[in-house]
């Protein structure tokens, strides 16, 4: 069994700020010379998510509306009370996406659907220096 561990970074817009990151994770698994295992996408940060989407531009609009009415940005939150930084709503959003996604590996390749690709969302309310953890386990 081998680990190799690789690092994405990467700045970010802010405000759910929606990057493709399928390719370089796909690279990160090439590198790793692994051909069967898993490969695990981390986003350190409370404000970050991690998860899969068909990159198209109709499908991030709604995607970004659909975070707006299920956790908005214009309303109070307990968390800006307390720290007055105004992204009550990115931690909100980052923990019903969640920071983490596992993909299986199989022959060399991400097990990906024809229209599925691995995005991370910076939820922040500000642009980001962002580090993405790609850990692929296997042989």
């Amino acid at each position: 069994m081998v680990v190799a561990t690789k690092y994405l970074n990467f700045d970010t817009k802010g405000d759910t700020d929606i990057v493709d990151i399928t390719d370089d994770v796909a690279m990160a698994v090439k590198d790793s010379g692994i051909d069967n295992g898993v490969v695990t996408v981390f986003a350190p940060g409370s404000t970050m998510a991690v998860t899969t989407l068909e990159y198209e531009p109709g499908l991030i609009f709604d995607l970004k509306q659909a975070l707006e009415r299920i956790a908005p940005q214009g309303i109070v939150y307990q968390h800006n009370e307390r720290w007055h930084d105004g992204n009550g709503h990115s931690h909100v959003r980052a923990s019903l996406l969640g920071q983490s996604e596992t993909f299986p590996i199989i022959d060399g390749n991400i097990a990906l659907g024809t229209w599925q690709q691995i995005i991370c969302i910076d939820l922040d309310n500000r642009p980001r220096s962002r580090k993405l953890i790609v850990q692929i386990v296997g042989e």
